[in-house]
């Protein structure tokens, strides 16, 4: 299905673009995330995950899980680590 596929490549998108944020997080110690944004993101991502494994977009379902496990990273993050 090409839905699959473009709801995949635009996550994957997004995916990359965090890692970094999640990585300077782990270096620094610091909370770079706001927590409210981080938990309403994390929750929302796993959500519409769920939505797909219902439509059958299993690639879309599991690059979805990876973001919102980043986000969920950041959310830990941003409880763990002090504002600098």
């Amino acid at each position: 299905m090409w839905q699959d596929i473009a709801i995949m490549i635009a996550s994957i998108c997004s995916g990359v673009a965090l890692v970094p944020q999640v990585i300077t997080g782990f270096k620094e110690k610091k909370k770079m995330i706001n927590f409210s944004t981080a938990l309403v993101t994390f929750l929302v991502i796993y959500t519409m995950a769920f939505v797909l494994f219902t439509l059958n977009l299993y690639l879309s379902t599991i690059i979805n899980m990876i973001s919102g496990t980043l986000w969920l990273t950041l959310f830990i993050q941003s409880i763990m680590y002090k504002k600098k």
